[in-house]
């Protein structure tokens, strides 16, 4: 009587996303280099929600180049356990490590220029939280389905266990053992052919060996080592010459032209990130080169960090700093000599305002500015001071304080109303809008 039970052998389920495999490049249905399919499948989540992440991200900031960039380079592809980086570091540069490295560097460079925009920061730092946990909570529901899954085909093993014989499949013989493929000290591939220390005797492997060993006629462990073909010799690779001394040397000349040639026609910001750029083009141009003609080390990368890291404080620095340092003092001596604005871009200047006669009830407005350097004002003995002070990096003397007071801090701020000495009729008003970049604000009080 033929059985009803259904077979316990079925169609292997079609291949999915699987969370539990470490992060690899995708190998089939990439765009570019496999880093948004890989991502999907790592976290059980269509890569197109990746890919329109990375291109937001692109065209915004720049931030989605950097990181696509950096990905390629750190991720190994499916199937490899040697990244893009490493092969950089060891001078086999391919196309793939040239493509992430260009990328990487034209989302700095995004980035660097978009760095004043604090919206396009929020907006960018938001969306990658999203995404992020978004992601991560895909993971946590994949992992939390893998492990009732994984209860529920233990449960069906079980009820398999304890079906009747006839009903079972028969049984797979298979005896994986790590002597079978033996390790190769010149480090060439292949299998030799070569049988079982010990273990059952007649087992037919799944590529046709019989105890591990290629069966040939009248043979049983395999060909005559007569017959064997000589193995080769193992090949000797040439470690290819360092370039990275004459790069480095390159970067330095490049940075130091760029800086002169643009030092007085420039805000000193500018005039940096001029030859920082020059440098890091030196240093993309060497990584190039050195795909063919030799090989850059970790000292490269190093440098093209730190320089990046550079050309984000110089892009910062405001452009009102000049690359001159100016002494400069302004002497009003009446209320209408008063200027609306007194401006120096890198220096010392000085406001004397003890010159100026207010009277009583009158109010004179004026703002003062340097970029980096030292902002001095005098008032009156007699006037009323409304002051606002703000001191990007630096530090603020008011009257009253003792001059070797000094306090460097960055972001300050400060408001306060100022009266004359006691036993002083108050005179006019004095709104003073007083700023400083990099440096000191003070402001006095002339002597009666």
């Amino acid at each position: 009587m033929t059985s009803s039970m259904p077979s316990t052998h079925e169609a292997p389920p079609p291949a999915e996303a699987d969370s539990s495999l470490p992060l690899r490049r995708a190998r089939g249905g990439k765009v570019v280099g496999g880093v948004c399919a890989g991502l999907g499948r790592y976290f059980d989540l269509d890569p197109v929600i990746f890919r329109i992440t990375v291109g937001v991200l692109s065209v915004t900031g720049g931030v989605g180049l950097v990181f696509y960039g950096f990905a390629w380079l750190l991720v190994p592809l499916a199937g490899e356990e040697e990244n893009e980086g490493r092969r950089l570091l060891t001078g086999r540069v391919s196309g793939a490590t040239l493509a992430a490295i260009l990328m990487a560097m034209v989302g700095c460079g995004i980035f660097l220029s978009m760095l004043r925009s604090g919206s396009m920061l929020g907006f960018t730092l938001l969306l990658s939280c999203a995404v992020c946990g978004a992601a991560a909570w895909s993971r946590r529901r994949r992992a939390a389905g893998g492990e009732t899954e994984g209860r529920t085909d233990h449960a069906a093993a079980h009820v398999v266990a304890e079906a009747p014989p006839e009903t079972k499949a028969p049984p797979v013989l298979e005896f994986p053992s790590w002597w079978k493929d033996p390790i190769v000290k010149d480090g060439s591939t292949g299998r030799l052919a070569m049988g079982y220390l010990w273990g059952p005797h007649g087992i037919v492997d799944a590529e046709g060996r019989v105890d591990g060993v290629v069966p040939t006629p009248g043979s049983q462990w395999g060909p005559d080592p007569s017959t064997r073909a000589a193995r080769p010799e193992p090949s000797v690779r040439r470690s290819p010459v360092s370039i990275g001394g004459l790069v480095h040397l390159l970067a330095i000349v490049a940075a130091v032209l760029g800086t002169v040639l643009t030092w007085e026609s420039q805000p000193l910001g500018k005039s940096l990130a001029t030859g920082l750029v020059a440098a890091l083009a030196v240093f993309g141009l060497g990584l190039v080169v050195s795909s063919f003609l030799g090989r850059t080390g970790f000292g490269t990368i190093v440098q093209v960090v730190l320089t990046a890291c550079l050309l984000a404080g110089a892009v910062a620095l405001p452009d009102r700093i000049t690359t001159t340092w100016v002494r400069e003092t302004w002497k009003p001596t009446s209320v209408a000599a008063v200027q609306e604005r007194y401006e120096l871009g890198t220096g010392a200047g000085l406001l004397d305002l003890s010159g100026v006669p207010l009277p009583a009830g009158a109010v004179v407005t004026t703002q003062a500015e340097v970029g980096a350097g030292q902002l001095k004002v005098i008032v009156p003995h007699d006037a009323v001071v409304k002051l606002h002070a703000e001191v990007g990096l630096g530090d603020l003397q008011l009257p009253g304080q003792a001059p070797e007071d000094i306090d460097i801090a960055p972001d300050r701020v400060e408001d306060r109303t100022i009266t004359p000495p006691t036993g002083t009729a108050p005179a006019g008003t004095l709104d003073l809008q007083l700023e400083v970049g990099i440096g000191q604000v003070e402001v006095t009080r002339a002597a009666p």
